[in-house]
């Protein structure tokens, strides 16, 4: 099975408090997804189901990332999530907390149907 890349969205999200890299990945997913609508399915006889969504997270501890809790954020699709080292800390006065950025990229494709 070969894909076809549809759709690509990026999105950003933020935890102001407490260093919550899944917070701040379901925020940037949210991000990105949330002015799309997309209504091509029909016109090349999928559906919905029919669709892969790859999702990369890109935050400063890739481990902290509950995968699943984001892969949640998405309401279609056979979802992946993979996290990787990126985004942002931006580290409080005091050293005591953290700003964490999330950068998601949030690929939809779709089988060819050659394969």
């Amino acid at each position: 099975m070969a894909r076809v890349r549809c759709i690509t969205e990026m999105g950003m999200g933020v935890d102001v408090h407490g260093r919550d890299a899944t917070k701040a990945a379901k925020r940037a997913v949210s991000d990105a997804i949330r002015h799309s609508s997309l209504g091509f399915f029909r016109m090349v006889g999928k559906t919905s189901k029919d669709m892969f969504v790859d999702v990369t997270i890109g935050v400063p501890d890739p481990g902290s990332v509950d995968t699943a809790a984001v892969a949640k954020e998405l309401p279609y699709g056979t979802v992946t999530v993979t996290a990787v080292k990126g985004g942002l800390e931006i580290a409080d006065e005091r050293g005591g907390d953290a700003i964490t950025i999330a950068n998601a990229a949030v690929v939809v494709s779709l089988d060819d149907g050659n394969g």
